[in-house]
């Protein structure tokens, strides 16, 4: 199976058919505990307990912003307090 569907076929599993209950941004010092991030990234919490947090990279070198096809909302920022 080649990569990318091996990681579609993962990602879909755990993630399709949930429901996003909860919204919210990290703290600063959340943030920094947790990653040692500079950022405060926007996590959204699933129904199942599954925590989905934004990263700049696959390597967690900082938090990331998330781009959407919503008009009015086409980016959900990370901020920096």
């Amino acid at each position: 199976m080649a990569k990318d569907k091996y990681w579609q076929n993962l990602v879909n599993k755990h993630l399709v058919g949930r429901k996003i209950v909860k919204v919210e941004w990290l703290s600063p010092k959340e943030t920094d505990r947790l990653f040692g991030w500079s950022f405060q990234p926007c996590e959204l919490h699933l129904d199942n307990g599954v925590v989905l947090t934004p990263s700049a990279d696959d390597e967690g070198n900082e938090s990331g912003s998330i781009f959407t096809t919503i008009t009015e909302l086409g980016v959900i920022p990370c901020f920096r307090d």
